[in-house]
């Protein structure tokens, strides 16, 4: 393109013949940049290891890359002095880690070692006959992808994996991690890929990568491939979080394909082929705690280390880009005082996990793997692996069947989050040493705390702070779990009943007791619901190695605590075999009835000295419907998405994330899909006796109702 050309593009009007000429140069064929160019700059081993014809290759290539790069860069300057809107091909790629951090030079995907790198250069393994399953077009505009550029065939193509976008930088991110307490060593982005960064028309830069894009030097054993099932409830949970307030990743696209990977989905020897599927992922970074753990010495219980031990210069690189590109009023204010700066990102980083764990006690979500590799650096949501919300209320309630221990429980999501901030801070140690770090590590709970009050007045409705508030979510927290009751709808059904002085409230308050009575759990359903996790003889036996050799209960992922809840289960078991149904009802009627007595009584200081009570009626209202939500993404309506995509039906995927797209709707209320209507005219107690880990019950349920009795029996690893 000549420079005359470009003059003139300047100097022209934005003519719609003009926009319309660009349009036609804007599909016209490029060649992919390579990636030679990240080895010039490379901060790991010299050049001198190379060979003269690879150092000859890679400068041919880094010239090639230049110019193509320069090519796009034209490109994408024309069509915006056009005024055209972005396409796929001129989104504004600014690569910046890949700019900032130190790559590997060594191109190849086999597994090794990484030292000295924070990236290793990589491409994206194609699939066969890639399809479009379902998008999220809000998350799509946070990279300029209209709706418009995300019909097009190129879009498939591009986040398959099967093309790469003009400007992008594939590569897959070096991290360590502490999975499950214990130091694993070098982990790193086994199936994800680093596409690049784009600075959207609004400025903001965001990260893109592929999940599922196929083999990386951090594959260890495994292929680098996702599945259908995983990969949708990704994609959709990533959304659902989102638009129920809390930080998180955001997911751009689900793709599937016909190439397959063999996945034996329970370890019980029962393999079979499953479709390699992608989605796309967006954050502002997909840095995490584990990034900063490359340098960690030896760990003296797993006798493993980080890959590039003793690199403080490194160490010092990526904490400087980090805050200075994700924490920018730190790094404005104390940029000039390093020491001081670190101390002050930690501290943040610290408040910001703390308030994001707070996010998701409120609305009954369980990561399920909060290792320190699945830890944002910036206070996101990150990694969805096997995360569940909760139905029946339990403070024990463990998402990951493979969490044998119950680390990741539910109630020990604060304390786990907590302990990898330690993590953290002796992760940075040779930078900021742990004396200046770990005494702040008390914010933790100050900012934990905050947060969670302020999070469940909102969700009681409360506007005045009374110091007794906290009994009262403790007391509703008790009566949940001792009738059993669904969290999310017990909640979500609060804002029915009026203030006190309101002439219905009686009436109203009957209502809400007899709808939270229904949300209870029946005698059966506590039976299931208390079944031990184990038998007899292994509870015997565990309890016996509780008594005599602890360290190695500890090493075998069982702790007391988690022998002793499965105890108090086995003493509710017992209790309940001797109960009818009748008595199980009354208990449930009773133990409301007394605790809407108190939340009475405390609605009534709410009304005192304000005039205008319809107004506080109205607000009060307002606020707990937009704060307890009408839908959450529970298993079985994912189980239920995933079943229909595997018949190769996806308007249930696309059905579940608009309904997740409005979590806390009272209006939402979508027309069935043909399929659907088809799966309800079937006879309900055949369909509901089939099993829970394949059959699809679309249609026969209110997503927003209380979930079938199937749905208790489903399992994710």
């Amino acid at each position: 393109m000549s420079r005359n050309f470009v003059k003139c593009c300047i100097s022209t009007q934005r003519s719609p013949e003009h926009v319309a000429a660009f349009r036609g140069l804007q599909h016209c064929h490029v060649p992919q940049p390579g990636r030679g160019r990240q080895s010039i700059r490379s901060y790991s081993q010299s050049s001198s290891e190379y060979s003269d014809s690879r150092r000859s290759h890679h400068r041919t290539q880094s010239a090639r890359n230049i110019i193509c790069l320069a090519g796009y860069a034209v490109k994408r300057f024309v069509h915006k002095m056009a005024g055209a809107s972005p396409t796929l091909e001129t989104l504004n790629f600014d690569n910046l880690a890949l700019k900032s951090l130190p790559v590997d030079p060594n191109v190849e995907k086999t597994q090794r070692q990484v030292p000295g790198a924070c990236f290793s250069q990589v491409s994206p393994t194609p699939v066969k006959r890639p399809v479009l399953i379902c998008k999220a077009l809000p998350a799509l505009a946070l990279i300029d992808i209209s709706e418009e550029e995300s019909q097009r065939p190129e879009f498939v193509e591009y986040f398959s994996g099967n093309k790469i976008l003009p400007g992008s930088e594939t590569a897959a991110h070096c991290y360590c991690g502490h999975q499950f307490g214990y130091f694993s060593g070098q982990l790193g982005d086994g199936a994800a890929m680093y596409l690049g960064e784009i600075v959207n028309s609004a400025g903001k830069r965001w990260e893109i990568q592929l999940k599922g894009a196929g083999l990386t030097p951090y594959s260890r054993t495994a292929d680098g491939r996702k599945v259908l099932r995983s990969t949708i409830r990704e994609f959709l949970c990533s959304e659902a979080i989102y638009h129920l307030g809390i930080p998180t990743t955001r997911a751009g696209s689900c793709i599937t394909s016909d190439s397959t990977v063999v996945r034996d989905i329970f370890y019980n020897g029962n393999p079979k082929d499953e479709r390699c599927t992608l989605v796309l992922r967006i954050a502002p970074t997909f840095l995490r705690f584990g990034s900063f753990e490359i340098f960690k010495p030896m760990d003296s219980e797993t006798g493993r280390q980080g890959p590039s031990v003793g690199r403080k210069d490194i160490l010092t690189t990526m904490l400087d880009y980090t805050v200075k590109n994700f924490y920018p009023e730190i790094w404005a204010s104390h940029s000039s005082n390093k020491p001081v700066m670190y101390v002050e990102f930690y501290k943040e980083v610290v408040r910001r996990t703390a308030r994001l764990v707070a996010d998701w006690q409120c609305v009954g979500w369980c990561h399920g793997v909060l290792n320190t590799d699945n830890m944002s650096i910036v206070g996101v949501t990150i990694d969805y692996g096997p995360y569940g919300f909760m139905d029946r209320y339990d403070p024990d309630f463990i998402c990951n069947g493979s969490d044998d221990g119950g680390r990741y429980s539910y109630q020990k999501q604060p304390e786990m989050c907590r302990w990898n901030c330690v993590k953290l801070a002796e992760a940075i140690k040779d930078a900021v040493p742990l004396s200046e770090t770990k005494p702040h590590i008390d914010l933790f709970d100050e900012e934990f705390g905050a947060q969670y009050k302020k999070k469940m007045r909102s969700k009681l409705g409360l506007q005045k702070e009374i110091s007794e508030d906290g009994n009262l979510v403790k007391g509703f927290l008790d009566t949940l779990q001792e009738t059993g009751a669904d969290f999310t709808n017990c909640f979500r059904c609060l804002s029915n009943l009026p203030l006190p002085s309101c002439p219905t409230f009686n009436e109203e308050r009957s209502k809400v007791l007899d709808y939270l009575i229904s949300q209870s759990s029946s005698l059966d359903e506590l039976k299931l619901a208390n079944k031990p996790r184990m038998d007899k003889r292994q509870l015997s036996m565990f309890m016996m190695l509780a008594q005599t050799n602890p360290d190695l209960l500890s090493a075998l992922g069982r702790s007391a605590q988690l022998l002793s809840s499965e105890m108090e289960r086995m003493g509710r078991l017992q209790e309940l075999q001797d109960t009818t149904a009748a008595e199980v009802e009354e208990n449930n009627r009773s133990k409301w009835n007394e605790w809407l007595d108190k939340y009475s009584e405390r609605l009534k200081k709410e009304e005192e000295g304000v005039e205008d009570r319809e107004t506080l009626g109205k607000d009060r209202v307002n606020v707990m419907n937009s704060t307890n939500p009408r839908f959450i993404l529970r298993n079985y309506i994912a189980q239920n998405a995933i079943a229909e995509a595997e018949k190769g039906n996806y308007s249930e995927v696309q059905r579940v994330l608009k309904l997740l797209q409005s979590p806390y709707s009272q209006e939402v209320d979508f027309e069935l899909s043909e399929s659907s209507k088809a799966t309800q005219d079937k006879d309900t107690s055949e369909t509901e006796s089939s099993s829970g880990a394949s059959a699809c019950h679309v249609g026969l349920l209110d997503y927003a109702g209380k979930p079938p009795s199937w749905a208790s029996e489903l399992r994710v690893t």
